[in-house]
């Protein structure tokens, strides 16, 4: 697995959002000032995915205000997506890479330890994207908690 780094060029995607309609990184990119925060999480409705998004959600007006698009993936189904974001009234996309071939090409599906027990899953990872297409951050192995304030003040966002 390789993580992308700052001035790589992210690789596209292509994947169904949680109303089942098809969205594309550079349609995301297209409609930025600044650009992008792709934000990587394990699992729709647990307490950690839960916090992170609407943490998000919570600052949505800032983070758009200062120029940036958000979006979610994790391996969720489309269904559990829309259930996810209906009931957290999360204001920005949350696609579905239920065969995580887009995680893998963005470095955040890997080896992951959870008390004691190694497994393979989705490394709770947040990378920025620019409008022509390179990597301005990229965090990976974040933890939920505080993350999006965090990520705001590595931005510049108040």
């Amino acid at each position: 697995m390789t993580q992308l780094a700052v001035g790589d060029h992210a690789p596209e995607f292509s994947l169904l959002d949680q109303d089942g309609r098809s969205v594309a990184l550079n349609d995301l990119l297209a409609g930025t000032d600044k650009g992008v925060i792709v934000y990587f999480y394990p699992k729709a409705s647990t307490p950690g995915c839960t916090k992170e998004a609407c943490d998000f959600r919570d600052s949505m007006e800032g983070l758009k205000a200062a120029g940036y698009a958000v979006v979610g993936i994790s391996p969720d189904p489309v269904s559990a997506q829309a259930k996810f974001a209906s009931r957290h009234d999360l204001p920005f996309p949350l696609l579905s890479d239920a065969d995580h071939v887009v995680m893998e090409a963005w470095g955040v599906w890997g080896e992951k330890k959870n008390y004691g027990k190694v497994y393979t899953g989705v490394i709770r990872s947040t990378v920025v994207v620019a409008p022509d297409g390179t990597v301005t951050l990229a965090q990976y192995n974040v933890r939920a908690t505080g993350h999006v304030k965090r990520l705001r003040a590595a931005l510049g966002v108040d």
